[in-house]
Parts: C-alpha cells; structure tokens; sequence
C-alpha cells in the first residue's frame, strides 16, 4: 500500500491524497471534561479492545475521537452520561444492539450504537472493532487470496 499522504496544516495521516477533514487541535483530554466517570471508563476500554488488533491513532477532532489505521474505522461522542459509536464495516451486520446502520457502498457500511457502561464493551463489540480494524488496514479492499506486505 502507498504510504500515507500528511496534511501540510495538522499533520494527519490519510489514505488519500487531499482528504477533506477539518484540521483540528483538540486534546483528548478536552473530551472528558464534564463527563460522568463510567463514561470515560467507557471510551478507555473501546480503545483498549480497539488496540487488541493492532496500532490504532485516536483522533480527536471536534465533535468526535476517531480510531485510524490507514483509515478511519471508528468514532465515538462522549456525552454526559453515554457513549454514542459507530464502527465502519465491509458488510451489513444486524444486532439489535445497532441504533442504524447507514449503506455507503457494499464495502463501507456504517453500524451505529450506544454503549452505557464499561461492562457494554464486552465479545460482541470487541468483534465489531477487530471487523472494523480491519478496513481502517483496507484489508477489504484486497482480492481474495492477495497477501499483504508483511505476510510472508
């Protein structure tokens, strides 16, 4: 994969050359302010279970904390007293856990949902984010059976 191009203003990594964002200066820290402790509890253990699948960048901009690989494959809003998220999928995957899910393309859905507690990071959103990680590599855009650079 080529490597990442960097905006000249923030310094951001993109997969694309020219990627519309907004430059941003926000701390992660600016974030937790005002919000209950299960709350940030909450957002640390999504990027704990995120980390399990490899090296993530958290992001945050100003209404979100984005998790990036080469692309960003997650997002999250603190509010008060929950965490809104979303994961970028290669599929549709229904859970009744799922607040919407948005169709972008047949490899670029988006699976929205609200967690209250720390313990809500369990199995089945640890799999969504190791699914997702997976398109932040851009591992669905390979054809079946290519290897990667760093598989021998």
């Amino acid at each position: 994969m080529p490597p990442l191009w960097l905006c000249p203003r923030c310094g951001r990594g993109f997969a694309n050359r020219n990627q519309s964002h907004s430059c941003s200066n926000v701390r992660l820290e600016e974030h937790f302010a005002g919000r209950e402790p299960h709350v940030v509890a909450t957002f640390k253990r999504l990027v704990a279970a995120a980390k399990k699948s490899g090296p993530v960048t958290v992001l945050p901009e100003k209404t979100r904390i984005a998790f990036q690989v080469r692309m960003s494959f997650a997002a999250f809003t603190l509010r008060r007293r929950w965490v809104d998220g979303h994961v970028v999928l290669a599929r549709r995957l229904d859970s009744p856990r799922f607040t919407r899910i948005e169709f972008y393309s047949p490899r670029n859905q988006l699976h929205a949902f609200r967690l209250h507690a720390p313990e809500e990071v369990d199995d089945e959103v640890m799999s969504w984010l190791a699914e997702a990680y997976l398109v932040g590599e851009q591992k669905h855009l390979r054809p079946r059976g290519q290897a990667s650079g760093s598989e021998s």
